[in-house]
């Protein structure tokens, strides 16, 4: 999964999960699926009340709903259609907002070149050569489809690497649950981050008070130790 970052007229920062081509063919091959359950049904019941119709009243009761299907969907359910609220993809604006009536139209209107021509490719090509997730409607219409699935990166966790030969120096980590130690860990990594010494430094000394342990070394390094420690200890059970 790619992502981007963009800066808005306010100077603020967004990066956006773009979704993947894998999770849009899924979403397509879904919609479709209904499409077609759709249709099958319409037939049905025509068939089974014994409907006497005009062609043109069947055609429209079965193709308006399908030509309108992508753009009534998105419209009214916030970017999503059924076959991407499965996938959890949803089409936005490049700046995260919600997408408005004209842009929803205009990638709906030139989704005749993207996806019914050549059953797709030319969106497929567009997609991975753009980098931002658009097809040639997204271009036009300043939006992108991004995938709302949570991502957790391994320095989001309690893991921490740790050597084969590791010898621990603390075992009164052991006092600190998975989430406390994931809270001194995620502040630890952003106070770095940030070069915000005095952050590590009160981190240091709360941490060392509550395991009743003194330390000689930086505080960088008494942190970075507990949480090797606290990993072998709880990985050893």
């Amino acid at each position: 999964m790619d992502n981007f970052q963009i800066e808005t007229a306010q100077n603020v920062n967004i990066v956006q999960n773009v979704a993947g081509v894998g999770d849009r063919i899924l979403a397509y091959l879904i919609d479709s699926t209904i499409m077609v359950i759709y249709v099958i049904l319409i037939f049905i019941l025509f068939t089974a009340v014994s409907i006497s119709s005009p062609d043109m009243v069947l055609s429209l009761t079965i193709g308006l709903p399908l030509f309108l299907y992508h753009l009534l969907w998105e419209m009214f359910w916030n970017g999503q259609s059924p076959g991407k609220a499965v996938m959890k993809i949803r089409v936005v604006k490049l700046d995260g907002s919600k997408p408005a009536f004209s842009n929803y139209c205009i990638r709906w209107l030139l989704r005749l070149i993207d996806i019914s021509i050549l059953g797709g490719a030319v969106a497929l090509v567009v997609i991975l050569f753009n980098g931002k997730g658009q097809r040639l409607g997204d271009i036009a219409a300043s939006t992108t489809v991004i995938s709302e699935k949570k991502t957790i990166s391994f320095a989001q966790t309690i893991l921490a690497d740790i050597p084969e030969n590791y010898m621990p120096e603390f075992p009164q980590v052991t006092v600190f649950s998975d989430s406390e130690m994931q809270t001194i860990k995620n502040l630890f990594q952003q106070a770095k981050i940030k070069g915000n010494h005095n952050v590590i430094l009160k981190l240091s000394k709360r941490v060392s008070k509550v395991m009743d342990v003194s330390f000689e070394t930086t505080p960088i390094v008494f942190i970075d130790t507990v949480i090797k420690d606290y990993n072998y200890y709880t990985q050893q059970v």
